[in-house]
C-alpha cells in the first residue's frame, strides 16, 4: 500500500520538500493560523510525475522479506511456518524473476573526475539489472533533460544543473543507488544532493532527551536541509541529538561502540543560525569543548581548502600554463579574451596556445564565443555576452579551469565573476579590517573587501567603520566594542558582494559567533545569483537574443523560483526571519552599469583599479591609485619623445625607398622641404614655381608606377574538417593544393589530426587513428562526398545532407554512432581518464598509433619492456584503503616475444595491488570506438590471434 501521512509533512517522494520555516509553521499546531488550508500548493506544485513512490502498489513487484529466503533450520517452527518452506521448496526449482526497483526510473549520469568512466560502467549495469533505462547524451553530448527522472553526479558543476533544477530532475550521489539496492526500495532524494547547499545530506540523526516541541522543530529543520530523521538508533545514524550520556540511545551508542557522534542540540542551532554546517567538534558529549573551556581561550585557524584557486580576481601564480597533463577542460569550446584583461602579450599568447591545444578555439566576436573572459563588469562586450547567455568569468576564473582541468561555474565562487571596475554601492567611504582569519581566508577577504570598493586597512584605528573577524574574542574586538566600530562576520561581505549592495547589519546571521568555532571553516561558500547580476548590470537585451539565449534565461529563472519555493533563499536562513535591506545604496547606483571603459591595468598590478580622476586629494578613505605616478610620467615622456621624432623617421623611410642620381637624401635639400612644409601650414603660403614643377614631376611619375594587385580578403573559417580515407588526393599534391584554395574560400579548413576540428569527414566508419582521436574530441561525422560536393558547386553544400550513414559497419563494429558521438562529448575526452595502458614494443603495427588513440581519450599510456625498475609502485591492499584492485592493461599480441613479458607484467601489477589485464589491442579500438569503458574476457590474448586495427 502507499503511505498515506498528515497533510502539513512534506511527501517522501519529492525532489525539494517544503523549506524549513513551513516545516516549523506545519508541524506546531499552536503557530497555525485560523481558517489556513494546509492541504494545497507548495508539495503539489512540487509534485513530479516521474518520482516512483518508495512502495510499489502492485504487492507482486516487492521483494518478500528477508527471512523468507532463510535456510530451513533458520525458519520458525508453526503448522503455518511448515507449509511456507514447502512453498520455498517448490520455488527453489523456479528462481524469482529478476527485480525491478529501478522500473519506472530513467536515469543519467554526468561523468567527472570523481566518477570515472569505468565507474559509471558498474552503476549501469546494476541499475540495469534492476529494471532501469540509462539514459545515454543526445548527439550534442547533452542529458535529454525532458525524458530523464534522475541525474547522477558527484558534483553539482555541470553546465546543465540549472536545467535539471528548473524541470525538477532531482541530482543525486551514486550513494542513492547504492543505498536503494541495499534497502530493497527507493531511498529518499534530499540525503544524497550533491548541492553544497544542502548542508546535512550526510546525517541522520535521532533525538534522546529533547523535548518534543524542539525535537519537531530541529528534525524538520534538518530534512529540509538535506538530512534524514531516524525514530530508533540504527548502525547508519550518524548523531544522537542529546543533553547527556543517560539516554538509553547515548548508553546503547557506546555499548555497541557504533560510530555515531552524541551532539549537543546548541551544534544545530548554531547551524541554523548561520545557514553553514560547522565542524561539531567543540559540541560532542561527554565533554563538550563549549563546556569546558573559556570563551576567549585560543581556537586552531582551520585550513580553508575550498578557496584554493578563488583568492583573488587576478591570479597572482605561478601557473604552469607549459606542460602538464592533456587539457580537456576547453573541448569543444570557443574562448574570447577581452581586451581589458590585466595580460601581457606574451601572455595572451601563451593562453592562447594552451587552450587551442587542448582543442578549444580562440575566437573575436562576443556572437561566436562560448566562454568570455573579461575583468570588469561594463563595456558593450561583457553586456553583450551576459545577455547572450554566454560563460562570463575572470582571469582567476580561467587560470583555475587551466590548473584543475575541470570546469566550474563562475558563479560559484565570487571572486571568479568579472569584479565591479568602481565597487559595490554603499562600500566607497567604509574602512575595514579583519581579525582571526589567517592564510588563503585572509588573502581571499583582503581581495573582495578591496573589489567591493572600500578601503582594507591593516591595523585598526578609530576611524574604521567595520571589523571582519572569525571570532569574538581578539584585541581588535575588544578595541572596537571601545570605538563603537561595527563587528560583523565575513557572511555580511560575502553575501553583500553577491547581493551587488550594501546590506543591512541588523541580520542576526552576521553577528553570530559560535563560542569555540573560527568561522573561516565557512568561508567561500556564497554564490552570485543569475537575475541580481541581470538586474544591476545587463538587464533587457531581448532583442539581441537569439532562440538558446532566451530558452537559457527561462531556465535559470525557473531554477531560481524552484529554489525560492523550498526555502533556499539567502543560503538556508532556517531559524531566523530575512532583515536583508539595501543599507546605503542609492537607486542612481544602476546608472554605473553605463560606465566608460577604462585602459586595463598593468601587468603585475594585483589591486583594485584606480578610481575616477575627480577625486578630492583630503578624503582619507579613497582607495589611493594602483599605479606609479614615476611609471606613468616616464611613459608619458617617452610616448612625447617618440611622437616628435615621427617625422624624422618617415622621411628617412621615404628616402630610402628613393633611387636618385644624388644619391641619399638629406641636408639642404632635406632642410628645404621641412622649411616649404612648414611654410605651407601657415596662413598666407608662398608657392614658388620651382615647387609647383617639382610636386609635378612627382605626380606624373607616380601615374606612371603600375598598382599594386588588391589581396582578396578570405572569409572567417567558421568550419574546420579533418579528412580521413578519402582516396581524391592520394598521390595528387598539385590537385590537393588547389582543392583547398577553394575550400579556404568558403570558409573551409582543412586541419590535421592533431588540431582541433568542428568534423571529421569520412567515406565510412572506419577504426582508422584519425577517425578515433577526432571522434574522441566529438567531432560531427560526416561523409566525404561533402568536400566533393563544395569543390563541384564552388559553393557550401549543406552538411546536414552529408551526415554519416554506414549501418554495414555499425552492424560489424557493433554500435551506433549517433549514440558514439553524444557518449564522447559527454566525456570531452576524459573516457579512459587516468587509466593506465601499456603497450607491448614489438605490437602489430607500432606503438605510436595505439598511443595517440589512448592519450586522445586521457589514458596512462606507457611503452613495457620489461627493463629498468617496476613502472607501478608496490602498494598493499591496507595501504589502498581496502578498495578492491584497479585494471591496469597490457596491449599485446602473441608473438613469443611477446609472451615473454606477460608473466613480469603481471607480477609487478600484483605488488602494485593491481588486476593485470593483458588483452589483444581490438580492447582499445573497441572502447575509443564505441566511446565506453566496457571489459569482456573474449579480448584476453590467451589462445586468441592478436589485431591491430585499420591502421
Amino acid at each position: 500500500m502507499i503511505l498515506s501521512c498528515a497533510p502539513w509533512l512534506p511527501r517522501v517522494c519529492d525532489p525539494f520538500p517544503v523549506s524549513p520555516r513551513r516545516i516549523f509553521e506545519a508541524r506546531l499546531p499552536r503557530a497555525r493560523s485560523p481558517g489556513t488550508n494546509h492541504t494545497t500548493s507548495t508539495t503539489n506544485r512540487l509534485y513530479h510525475p516521474h518520482f516512483p513512490v518508495l512502495i510499489n502498489p502492485n504487492l507482486e513487484n516487492n521483494p518478500p522479506p528477508f527471512n523468507f529466503y532463510l535456510p530451513s533450520f533458520q525458519q520458525p517452527t508453526s503448522p503455518r511456518s511448515k507449509a511456507r518452506r514447502v512453498k520455498v521448496a517448490k520455488m527453489a526449482d523456479h528462481p524469482p524473476a529478476k527485480s525491478q526497483l529501478f522500473e519506472a526510473c530513467r536515469i543519467a549520469f554526468v561523468p567527472s573526475k570523481s566518477m570515472s568512466s569505468s565507474t559509471i560502467v558498474d552503476w549501469k549495469a546494476q541499475i540495469t539489472e534492476n529494471g532501469a533505462e540509462v539514459l545515454e547524451p543526445d548527439r550534442k553530448g547533452r542529458i535529454r533533460m525532458a525524458q530523464c527522472t534522475h541525474v547522477v553526479s558527484n558534483t553539482i558543476d555541470f553546465e546543465q544543473f540549472s536545467e535539471a533544477q528548473a524541470m525538477m530532475v532531482p541530482v543525486v550521489r551514486p550513494d542513492w543507488i547504492k543505498t536503494s539496492l541495499a534497502r530493497g526500495k527507493l531511498a529518499q532524494l534530499r540525503p544524497y544532493s550533491p548541492d553544497p547547499r544542502m548542508i546535512f545530506s550526510d546525517v541522520i540523526l535521532t533525538c534522546a532527551d529533547i523535548p518534543s516541541t524542539d525535537k519537531e522543530a530541529i528534525c524538520g529543520a534538518v530534512m529540509a536541509l538535506g538530512g534524514m530523521e531516524s525514530k530508533d538508533l540504527a548502525k547508519q545514524t550518524t548523531h544522537i541529538c542529546a543533553l547527556s550520556m543517560d539516554h538509553p540511545k547515548c548508553k546503547e551508542a557506546t555499548a555497541r561502540k557504533l560510530k555515531a557522534k552524541v551532539v549537543l542540540p546548541h551544534w544545530l542551532d548554531d547551524c541554523f543560525r548561520l545557514g553553514k554546517r560547522i565542524d561539531e567538534t567543540p559540541y560532542l558529549l561527554p565533554d563538550p569543548e563549549i563546556l569546558r573551556a573559556r570563551p576567549e581561550d585560543p581556537v586552531k585557524i582551520p585550513d580553508s581548502q575550498q578557496l584554493e584557486g578563488a583568492t583573488s580576481a587576478i591570479p597572482t601564480g605561478p601557473y604552469q600554463v607549459e606542460g602538464g597533463e592533456k587539457l580537456i577542460v576547453f573541448n569543444q569550446r570557443k574562448v574570447m579574451l577581452s581586451d581589458d584583461l590585466p595580460i601581457s602579450p606574451s601572455l595572451r599568447d601563451t593562453l592562447t596556445k594552451k587552450i587551442t591545444k587542448g582543442d578549444g578555439e580562440i575566437v573575436t566576436r562576443v556572437e561566436d564565443c562560448s566562454m568570455f573572459i573579461c575583468q570588469y563588469r561594463d563595456g558593450d562586450q561583457y553586456v553583450l555576452a551576459s545577455q547572450l547567455g554566454k560563460e562570463v568569468g575572470n582571469l582567476a576564473w580561467l587560470f583555475h579551469m587551466i590548473v584543475y582541468n575541470e570546469w566550474t561555474d563562475p558563479l560559484r565562487r565570487l571572486l571568479h565573476y568579472p569584479i565591479p571596475r568602481h565597487g559595490i554601492p554603499g562600500f566607497k567611504d567604509l574602512r575595514i579590517t579583519l581579525s582571526n582569519y589567517g592564510g588563503d581566508a585572509r588573502t581571499y577577504l583582503e581581495n573582495l573587501i578591496t573589489a567591493a570598493g572600500a578601503t582594507y586597512t591593516r591595523t585598526m584605528k578609530a576611524e574604521n567603520t567595520h571589523l571582519i573577524t572569525a571570532r569574538m574574542h581578539s584585541e581588535k574586538c575588544e578595541a572596537a566594542k571601545d570605538w563603537n566600530i561595527e563587528i560583523v562576520n565575513h557572511l555580511w561581505i560575502e553575501e553583500s558582494y553577491a547581493a551587488c549592495k550594501a546590506l543591512a547589519l541588523n541580520n542576526p546571521k552576521f553577528t553570530h559567533f559560535p563560542p569555540r568555532t573560527n568561522l573561516g571553516e565557512v568561508i567561500g561558500q556564497v554564490s552570485f545569483k543569475e537575475s541580481v547580476l541581470r538586474e544591476m548590470y545587463y538587464p533587457g537585451g531581448e532583442e539581441v537574443m537569439d532562440a538558446a539565449a532566451k530558452k537559457k534565461k527561462k531556465i535559470l529563472a525557473a531554477a531560481e523560483e524552484n529554489a525560492l519555493m523550498v526555502g533556499l533563499e539567502n543560503d538556508f536562513n532556517v531559524m531566523q526571519d530575512s532583515f536583508m535591506a539595501d543599507a546605503t545604496a542609492p537607486k542612481s547606483a544602476r546608472s554605473a552599469r553605463k560606465t566608460r571603459a577604462a585602459a586595463a591595468p598593468s601587468m603585475g598590478t594585483f589591486a583594485t583599479p584606480a578610481k575616477g580622476r575627480h577625486v578630492r586629494s583630503g578624503k582619507e578613505n579613497d582607495t589611493p591609485s594602483v599605479t606609479s605616478s614615476v611609471s606613468r610620467s616616464a611613459k608619458a615622456q617617452a610616448l612625447s619623445r617618440l611622437s616628435d621624432m615621427a617625422p624624422d623617421l618617415a622621411l628617412y623611410e621615404k628616402e630610402k625607398k628613393r633611387v636618385t642620381k644624388d644619391g641619399i637624401w638629406g641636408g639642404k635639400r632635406a632642410a628645404d622641404q621641412i622649411d616649404r612644409e612648414r611654410s605651407g601650414k601657415s596662413s598666407s603660403p608662398a608657392r614658388t614655381d620651382e615647387d609647383e614643377d617639382e610636386e609635378d614631376e612627382e605626380e606624373a611619375g607616380a601615374k606612371k608606377r603600375p598598382a599594386k594587385r588588391q589581396r582578396l580578403s578570405l572569409p572567417e573559417v567558421d568550419m574546420r574538417v579533418c579528412l580521413t580515407g578519402y582516396k581524391k588526393w592520394v598521390g595528387n599534391a598539385k590537385q590537393e593544393e588547389a582543392d583547398r584554395k577553394v575550400l579556404r574560400t568558403l570558409g573551409i579548413h582543412i586541419v590535421t589530426d592533431n588540431q582541433p576540428c568542428d568534423y571529421l569527414a569520412a567515406p565510412r566508419v572506419v577504426r582508422t587513428m584519425k577517425f578515433l582521436k577526432c571522434l574522441a574530441r566529438g567531432a560531427e561525422l560526416i561523409n566525404s562526398t561533402f568536400i566533393d560536393a563544395c569543390l563541384e558547386t564552388g559553393e557550401r553544400a549543406d552538411v546536414n545532407e552529408h551526415l554519416l550513414v554506414d549501418k554495414e559497419n555499425e552492424a560489424k563494429f557493433g554500435i551506433k554512432m549517433s549514440v558514439a558521438v553524444g557518449r564522447a562529448r559527454s566525456n570531452r575526452g576524459r573516457l579512459l581518464w587516468n587509466v593506465p595502458v601499456y603497450c607491448t614494443e614489438h605490437i602489430k603495427n607500432g606503438t605510436e598509433a595505439f598511443k595517440a588513440i589512448a592519450e586522445a581519450n586521457g589514458a596512462i599510456f606507457k611503452v613495457y619492456r620489461a627493463r629498468g625498475g617496476a613502472t607501478i609502485k608496490p602498494t598493499t591492499a591496507e595501504e589502498d584503503g581496502g578498495a578492491p584492485p584497479e585494471p591496469v592493461y597490457l596491449l599485446s599480441g602473441i608473438t613469443p616475444a611477446e609472451k615473454l613479458l606477460w608473466a613480469k607484467f603481471e607480477d609487478m601489477a600484483m605488488k602494485g595491488h593491481m588486476e593485470p589485464r593483458i588483452v589483444n589491442p581490438d580492447w582499445l579500438l573497441d572502447v575509443a570506438m564505441r566511446q565506453e569503458l566496457t571489459f569482456d574476457k573474449r579480448y584476453l590474448v590467451t589462445g586468441k590471434t592478436g589485431g591491430g586495427g585499420d591502421s
